[in-house]
């Protein structure tokens, strides 16, 4: 990095700081608020569900299809699920095209395991011949514009696109499977949601902008649903406070609150 960039970004750092030790943030929010949630969906004709995702000027993007599959040897009763999180140079200039990153890996990761350990689909219902034939759950993510926090805007556009997805319905006959016309909701058993904070210096915020993202010492991203924690993710090169743990906790269980209840309401009734 050029001598004028590590300046600028020193000085950024410094700015951001100070303004963190007034309680305030470059875009004028509280330490704990999250940007505004605007959430679309249907949005892909092709696939079975879908949404896209503003989490202020970060933009993410689901698609969710459903295949036939053959069931796992050990679970010939349970359908599966497998999440791929897409991040191109149009998103970003830090990512790039060809083989997975490890960021893009991580953010597959941390998505698939809050879906997946959160129990939003029972997996048992998605069988149509035991130890033969089950529906294939593929949720594909994108990253269209990273404005920062990855995480969150991946979790909210997967669960939106889950919360909207169709399941064919099937004719099953001396176990020949016919697909038909018709369709159905797919069952959604929760709403889990994760939440960011980010460490940089002394302070802790929710929901760091790409900026505050950059200069972030650490960050732990906690899965939620209404009542479990489900999963976490602890990121970046420092560590975290034992005793900031539980304050982390207890500001992301409100801040999960409040979006599940955005993500209720903006979805179609």
């Amino acid at each position: 990095m050029a001598d004028f960039e590590l300046i600028v970004n020193s000085i950024e750092k410094n700015h951001i700081n100070k303004l963190l030790d007034d309680g305030r943030r470059l875009d004028g929010r509280t330490l704990n608020q999250f940007r505004d949630i605007k959430i679309e969906t249907n949005v892909i004709d092709k696939a079975n569900g879908s949404a896209l995702i503003h989490l202020g000027k970060t933009k993410v993007m689901c698609g969710v299809k459903l295949t036939f599959g053959v069931p796992w040897e050990d679970a010939p009763k349970k359908g599966s699920l497998f999440v791929g999180f897409e991040t191109t140079p149009m998103a970003s200039p830090d990512f790039r095209s060809g083989p997975p990153q490890p960021n893009q890996i991580e953010l597959s990761r941390v998505t698939d395991r809050l879906i997946r350990e959160s129990g939003i689909i029972d997996l048992e219902k998605l069988c149509i011949i035991e130890g033969e034939k089950v529906w294939q759950i593929n949720i594909d993510v994108y990253a269209l514009d990273n404005f920062g926090n990855l995480f969150d805007a991946a979790a909210i556009a997967a669960v939106c696109a889950l919360a909207t997805t169709s399941i064919p319905e099937l004719s099953i006959k001396k176990g020949e499977v016919t697909q038909l016309e018709t369709s159905k909701p797919l069952e959604i058993n929760s709403f889990p949601v994760s939440v960011t904070t980010s460490k940089i210096g002394e302070h802790y915020i929710a929901d760091a902008e790409l900026k505050e993202e950059q200069i972030a010492d650490a960050r732990f991203t906690l899965g939620l649903t209404d009542d479990h924690i489900v999963s976490g993710q602890k990121g970046g090169e420092n560590g975290i406070k034992s005793g900031k743990i539980m304050e982390i906790l207890d500001n992301s269980i409100q801040i999960a609150d409040e979006i599940r209840k955005i993500i209720k309401e903006q979805l179609p009734k």
